[in-house]
């Protein structure tokens, strides 16, 4: 049978696009459907970032007139021109088991990103250039994602690997934690000792005073990020649309900002319930039923996602990184969490693996970013 791919042109199309997932991973009991609206926002460009940075497309794969596959592809021309790069994306990528399917929506997208001036097409990443479905799971299938993770049959590897993409080289990890024992005593000790030592102390996030908290954070951002190949720091219009995201939902006991006694910001910790253990439940829908059941669910969360960690050059190795896992466990553990995921942390990055392990965490997840040249 032939496989055609064509850019969709109609809100039926978008409909097809959205809806895909769940023939894919139907009877799949680790699989989380997303939101319906969260999807249709992404692709359609409402709430996605990634399009004021440059072109984009969407892409359907039928056979014979049934939806086979899907993928959206795109091009940061901001990263690029601050990187030296001339990358282009694909993301939201889904197919069946065959791999003419994914080398027609794959190689539809290179030549897409080759007429655009792409040199290199890299994937899967995160459809709206956040830490979110960022990589593809290439280890640790036997539990479902924690909020805001990737998660895809075992076979994409073959498929995506089948059409000349090799892994960039540096895994994305996660790592779980038992909260329960995540802070031993002598841990305690020696993080009251370091904030002694090296005057500074960690505050939970005041919501009320938001733009504030986020200037703190550009601060903290700007001097501590990496240079990331495929991530620069964020604007403060990023930051503001990420803040209205996420904050409804938001707990401050889990967005901890570290300051030095004389209120200069050092560290930041981003941790969010898993609303996944929800949504699983939901079927990709908030109708008013809907809402019902995610109220009365998000009280039998047990779990969170630790999501970003940054400490500023002069305060790493003071114990920074450690006194905020210490009050994010304290809080988890007064609130009857059991666990937490730590991710996901770039395989390059040894001092925060170090921490992470430091902190009682388990390796137990591995992402993956594929390239490809162009040229």
């Amino acid at each position: 049978m032939t496989v055609r791919v064509r850019e969709i042109s109609s809100m039926a199309d978008i409909r097809r696009f959205i809806d895909l997932p769940w023939l894919i991973y139907k009877g799949d009991p680790n699989w989380v459907p997303p939101l319906k609206s969260d999807i249709l926002e992404t692709i359609t460009g409402r709430t996605n970032p990634l399009f004021k940075c440059g072109s984009h497309a969407v892409f359907l794969a039928e056979e014979e007139g049934r939806v086979v596959g899907r993928v959206m592809t795109a091009i940061d021309e901001q990263l690029n021109a601050v990187r030296g790069r001339g990358w282009g994306y694909f993301s939201l990528f889904e197919s069946v088991n065959d791999p003419a399917v994914a080398s027609a929506l794959l190689g539809t997208c290179e030549e897409w990103l080759r007429q655009r001036g792409a040199r290199v097409s890299r994937g899967p990443v995160s459809p709206d250039n956040g830490d979110d479905y960022r990589g593809l799971l290439i280890e640790g299938f036997d539990s479902p994602p924690v909020l805001m993770n990737s998660y895809n049959p075992k076979y994409y590897a073959d498929l995506i690997e089948s059409c000349g993409y090799k892994g960039d080289g540096n895994d994305r990890l996660a790592y779980y934690y038992e909260v329960a024992t995540a802070t031993q005593e002598d841990t305690v000790k020696t993080i009251e000792y370091a904030r002694s030592r090296w005057g500074f102390r960690v505050d939970r996030a005041d919501f009320k005073n938001v733009d504030r908290e986020l200037q703190d954070l550009k601060t903290i951002i700007d001097r501590s990020m990496p240079e990331w190949p495929d991530m620069i720091p964020p604007t403060m219009e990023e930051l503001r649309l990420m803040a209205k995201k996420i904050l409804p939902l938001a707990d401050p006991d889990f967005i901890l900002i570290a300051r030095t006694l004389e209120g200069q910001p050092i560290g930041f910790l981003l941790g969010m319930p898993d609303y996944n253990q929800v949504l699983k439940h939901l079927n990709g829908r908030l109708s008013p039923f809907g809402w019902a059941k995610f109220l009365y669910l998000k009280r039998k969360i047990d779990g969170l996602r630790i999501f970003v960690l940054f400490v500023t050059p002069e305060y790493r190795k003071k114990a920074v990184s450690h006194a905020m896992f210490l009050e994010v466990f304290r809080a988890a553990k007064r609130k009857g969490y059991r666990w937490a995921e730590g991710s996901t942390i770039v395989e390059s990055n040894g001092p925060m693996n170090l921490d992470a392990v430091g902190a009682g965490g388990r390796l137990y997840k591995k992402y993956r970013t594929y390239e490809k040249p162009l040229t």
